[in-house]
């Protein structure tokens, strides 16, 4: 009967450690947001938005403020259209601009606002028309070595 009683514990607390370390893999991988307070979606129009997809946080001045809640593509512009899903404690004004950043040399991309001095707020179904697209990395090396090629930079020895 003991012996019972101590594998229950055992077996408990194995549970309680795999749901922890669930729980901290997806926290650690972003793929986990608790958030339930109200939001209001706003939009934004990007050439191009590089990795970033839904449920990436939306920061400004290092604070997550919302989350990218759709990526859709716009056939009309031919550019991808992010709603943002942004919280209802904070206010933007109307001169806000977007861009998409990435944490780190080759992490996970954000979009970070950068509030204007308008004295109008951005309301739910709003538009964000100052935009910033997302550094390519490949685009950044093709340039480097186009620039590289087209500077020609050649050996002394050569003729």
């Amino acid at each position: 009967m003991e012996s019972k009683k101590i594998d229950v514990w055992v077996g408990l607390f194995v549970l309680i450690g795999a749901a922890a370390l669930l729980f901290l893999a997806l926290k650690a991988g972003n793929l986990l947001s608790l958030n339930f307070g109200p939001t209001y979606d706003v939009s934004a129009q990007f050439d191009n938005i590089g990795g970033l997809k839904v449920d990436a946080p939306v920061k400004s001045a290092g604070v997550v403020v919302g989350r990218v809640a759709n990526v859709e593509f716009d056939n009309q512009t031919f550019q991808a259209k992010v709603t943002l899903a942004l919280d209802q404690r904070y206010k933007f004004p109307t001169d806000t601009s977007a861009k998409i950043l990435t944490s780190g040399l080759l992490g996970d991309q954000y979009i970070g606002l950068d509030p204007g001095a308008s004295e109008k707020n951005l309301h739910n179904g709003g538009v964000i028309q100052n935009t910033q697209s997302a550094v390519v990395l490949e685009n950044l090396i093709g340039q480097f070595l186009y620039n590289k090629a087209a500077s020609g930079t050649s050996s002394p020895g050569a003729k």
